[in-house]
């Protein structure tokens, strides 16, 4: 009985964990380049089957496989912003922060004091030549699909975009970063195509989301009820062998 009550207490853990994800996916759902992400574990694994062709489930501890986040193209928006930049396809800015290099799909940029391009947290956006200034008395700012950067038609610097062979590269750094904690080295993005004045919304589904956290719940649920039973049941059974031996 206590394999029973240990593995449910297992399972709840996962639980937890699938209900933070969840929780945390619904609260980035208005998150600029948001990026969802859902928990793989052995739970989901198929039950195998005994030699007479019953389901026999595998009785094993419930552990996560991984966190599995999903890269997917979210909606672009027009905001008329001219350092709003979405990236149209796969690829991720690449922004020096005091801990180095990071990535991002957020593309809400604004002009520090000194005329550099830097996030809304104020770290420097990089270019193809490290990082680009603007200098606001030469006129409005154009960017092209490539990432080119021009004021007055004069070329001022070009956005770098870049993306990894597998981006299960990337791990998450806070504030929608991304780090590279792999060998992986990274390669221009030349199949993506920017879009100045726009945003990438998050990929998120909020009904999805929403029927997760309500499966989830369900699921804790079922496995407090079993444990419970379980508990019953070896509670009645040490009872009953301590009335026989009694006798």
């Amino acid at each position: 009985m206590d394999n029973t009550i240990y593995i449910g207490l297992s399972r709840q853990m996962l639980l937890q964990h699938e209900l933070d994800i969840a929780a945390n996916n619904l609260a980035n759902v208005d998150t600029v380049g948001f990026k969802f992400e859902e928990m793989l574990s052995n739970a989901d694994e198929p039950a195998t089957t005994r030699p007479g062709g019953s389901p026999n489930p595998p009785l094993t501890f419930t552990v996560a496989n991984g966190v599995l986040r999903d890269y997917s193209q979210g909606p672009l928006t027009q905001t008329g912003a001219p350092l709003d930049v979405a990236i149209d396809g796969k690829g991720f800015f690449k922004i020096s922060t005091a801990s180095g290099t990071r990535y991002t799909r957020d593309g809400r940029f604004k002009l520090d004091p000194t005329g550099k391009i830097v996030t809304q947290d104020g770290d420097a956006v990089e270019g193809q030549g490290g990082d680009i200034t603007l200098d606001p008395k030469k006129g409005p700012v154009a960017i092209s699909s490539n990432g080119e950067i021009s004021q007055s038609g004069e070329n001022v610097g070009q956005l770098a975009v870049v993306t990894f062979d597998s981006l299960s590269a990337l791990s998450k750094d806070g504030n929608n970063l991304y780090r590279n904690d792999s060998n992986l080295t990274e390669q221009p993005a030349a199949s993506a195509a920017l879009k100045q004045g726009m945003l990438e919304g998050s990929n998120v589904q909020p009904i999805t989301q929403i029927t997760r956290l309500i499966e989830i719940n369900q699921a804790y649920s079922a496995v407090s009820t079993m444990m419970s039973s379980a508990a019953s049941l070896s509670n009645n059974t040490i009872q009953r062998l301590g009335a026989v031996n009694a006798t």
